[in-house]
């Protein structure tokens, strides 16, 4: 009986391991931006994570060849350049648990794009999590109170909605068994070449190789990539797909607490409210997920 408590809860163990290091991992990247430009970094942390990847593909007997380009170019523009791009301007101009909670809305992005898309349906919970998602957005923009810079919330608001649409094209043209990892590895590959041209062209080419910055590197590759994706098969493969995705529902709340811990972000009471109901509405997304017959997208791990 012990054993199988162990080997049962060993996948929940697993998940919550994978929300501290997504959610903590907001906090590394905003200290790492005081080192380097936000593009530039967004290149490094991909092609230091492809270079991850590379070995663990060999170690696990994965498939090396290149997947078809008219997927896996688009792949790597959308989940990659943009996707960790945005989300690293958006940490420039603004704070580590507001901008994590605002990316982590991509679930209810999705959800909305694959009604047209793909002709998944919006169920009762989803409606109410879409509506829950817009009442907190709009608490923590104050549109008709803003006073603060605009920039932060639009790079990440953009930052979701591109992991959003990344997941919505792997689901409609990854070739039959494509594998994850693979495909990981290519689009990191080619999503991080696209942001070195970018952050050459219109960034100042000044990186302080500090320890914090080496340190945060390190994060990004090795716990935040190698031992995610070990993380997260492991969960994946032990428990139903909604399960395992509650990971990406704790990790936007340890974001917030860890910002608030280590760098002083005090949210104000809308910006409260609004990350409550963005909460919220992740989490009535999520427990969609574990109803019986869901057949809803899922989307491949990201931090």
């Amino acid at each position: 009986m012990e054993n199988f408590r162990r080997r049962s809860s060993a996948p929940f163990v697993a998940i919550f391991i994978l929300a501290l290091i997504w959610g903590y991992n907001w906090v590394v990247m905003k200290v790492a931006l005081t080192d380097s430009p936000p593009l530039f970094f967004a290149a490094l942390r991909l092609l230091v994570a492809a270079s991850v990847l590379f070995p663990m593909m060999v170690l696990l007997h994965r498939p090396l060849r290149l997947p078809p380009l008219p997927y896996i170019i688009p792949y790597g523009l959308i989940q990659s350049s943009a996707f960790i791009g945005l989300s690293l301007l958006a940490l420039e101009y603004g704070g580590a648990g507001k901008t994590a909670i605002l990316v982590y809305m991509m679930p209810i992005w999705l959800m909305l794009l694959a009604w047209p898309l793909l002709g998944e349906r919006l169920h009762r919970l989803q409606g109410m999590a879409v509506l829950l998602a817009g009442l907190g957005l709009l608490a923590i923009l104050r549109p008709w109170d803003f006073h603060g810079p605009w920039k932060a919330p639009i790079f990440a608001i953009l930052a979701g909605f591109s992991w959003a649409v990344s997941a919505i094209w792997h689901k409609r043209y990854a070739p039959p068994g494509q594998d994850m990892v693979n495909a990981t590895f290519w689009q990191a590959l080619i999503g991080g070449g696209v942001l070195v041209v970018l952050a050459a062209l219109t960034e100042p080419a000044r990186i302080h190789w500090s320890p914090e910055f080496l340190l945060a590197l390190a994060y990004n590759a090795i716990p935040g990539t190698a031992v995610a994706y070990l993380l997260w098969t492991f969960a994946l493969h032990r428990l139903p797909s909604g399960i395992a995705g509650i990971a990406t529902l704790l990790a936007p709340p340890v974001g917030i607490v860890t910002a608030w811990a280590q760098l002083g972000e005090r949210p104000g009471p809308w910006e409260t409210a609004g990350m409550a109901a963005i909460l919220a509405s992740l989490a009535l997304a999520s427990w969609q997920h574990l109803r019986p017959g869901d057949r809803s997208t899922h989307f491949p791990p990201q931090e």
